[in-house]
């Protein structure tokens, strides 16, 4: 997003974590309903359109708004919305993709409440990779010719009972409704948004074996240096890596052979 989009995202996101503070909030249901809106919209072009339109007043689109969704949607997610179409989006596209993330968002609050982020993120990140690793998965996940609910059901059978309920949440309503983006970038977009709720960056860790929890340790501080600020390994063993490590933050690869080597290159960046 660029210029005003920008801002606007900004400033729905400090609603949002506002409403978080509030400990009586529904943040399950706010996620369901903001995500229910997004599906509106994405739908509906003309509805877009008008509730962006920046010719008309804020009000005007924040009453069109309530007179759309009254009833539909509990009162926190409509003053939610009715904040955002008030502001000013570059493109009518970009309104639709905010509440999107608010709606991810909104199910992490939920995870975070409960304890429960950690184990969300490593899954999320396991998941990903299961999913690279099976070609016969990954087509199932995305053929466009399998109905949602199929989808859902098969992603059902695979995590249910397995995986934490906000993770279920999450990967149903990604692999339904990807909005034209790829399973894999959906999933990377999502390991960020999971770090950014704990302020600390994701490292994806590769090795040759399991890293043992003293490894993983000086690991993590040796990146939390370079970086200045925590780090979340996301972690994978793959023998072909031939008893070194590989890490990747970001678009940065890192190649070592073991996390000495990040310690001491840690050491030569802090002079």
């Amino acid at each position: 997003m660029n210029g005003a989009s920008r801002e606007a995202l900004a400033t729905a996101r400090e609603r949002l974590d506002a409403l978080a503070d509030n400990t009586s909030a529904d943040a399950a249901k706010l996620a369901e309903e903001l995500a229910a809106v997004t599906g509106l919209l994405d739908r509906e072009g003309s509805l877009r359109r008008a509730l962006t339109d920046p010719a008309q007043p804020g009000e005007a689109k924040a009453g069109l708004a309530q007179a759309v969704l009254g009833g539909q949607i509990g009162g926190e997610t409509s003053d939610l919305v009715s904040g955002m179409v008030r502001s000013r989006w570059s493109q009518s596209r970009d309104l639709a993709d905010a509440l999107e993330e608010l709606s991810y968002s909104a199910d992490l609050i939920a995870a975070e409440r409960a304890g429960v982020l950690d184990d969300v993120e490593d899954e999320l990140f396991r998941f990903g990779r299961i999913v690279s690793g099976s070609s016969e998965l990954r087509a199932a996940l995305t053929d466009r010719a399998a109905g949602t609910q199929a989808k859902a059901a098969l992603l059902h059978s695979l995590l249910g009972g397995r995986a934490n309920q906000v993770t279920e949440r999450i990967v149903i309503r990604l692999v339904t409704h990807p909005r034209g983006r790829s399973l894999e970038a959906g999933i990377d977009a999502l390991s960020k948004l999971a770090a950014t709720r704990r302020n600390r960056t994701v490292a994806v860790v590769v090795s040759a074996v399991p890293l043992s929890d003293r490894q993983k340790q000086r690991l993590g501080a040796a990146l939390a240096k370079i970086y200045g600020r925590q780090v979340h390994l996301n972690l994978d063993v793959d023998p072909a890596v031939r008893g070194g490590i590989s890490v990747r933050v970001g678009d940065e690869v890192i190649d070592g052979t073991i996390a000495d080597r990040l310690e001491e290159a840690s050491r030569r960046m802090a002079g």
